[in-house]
C-alpha cells in the first residue's frame, strides 16, 4: 500500500501540490508573520508555491490575508519575498 501523500492547497494560484513542494508561512501568537522552512512551527499557517508570482497574487487577492486571518503590512510581504528569493536561490 502507497503512503498517503500530504495535499495543500496554495493561497496564491489555489492549485494543489503536496506539501513539501509549498512554503509555509505563519502567524505567531504574537502575531508575527514568518516563512517557515521547516513547517513544524506553531502557528496559523498557509501555503504558497515557491515563487514570487503566487505570493504577489496571494497578496493582491487577500488570499494570505484570509488564511491568516490578519491584515499583513507591506514590509511583511517585502520580506517575505526577500525570504522566498534566498530560498529559490538554493
Amino acid at each position: 500500500m502507497s503512503k498517503k501523500i500530504p495535499m495543500r492547497q496554495c493561497v496564491g494560484c489555489g492549485e494543489m501540490k503536496s506539501k513539501k513542494e509549498l512554503l509555509r508561512v505563519i502567524r505567531t501568537a504574537e502575531d508575527e508573520i514568518l516563512l517557515d522552512a521547516t513547517g513544524r512551527k506553531n502557528g496559523r499557517g498557509a501555503y504558497l508555491c515557491p515563487n514570487e508570482e503566487c505570493l504577489k497574487k496571494a497578496v493582491r487577492a487577500k488570499g494570505l490575508e484570509r488564511s491568516l486571518k490578519t491584515a499583513i503590512p507591506k514590509e511583511i510581504v517585502e520580506n517575505l519575498t526577500k525570504e522566498m528569493e534566498g530560498i529559490a536561490a538554493r
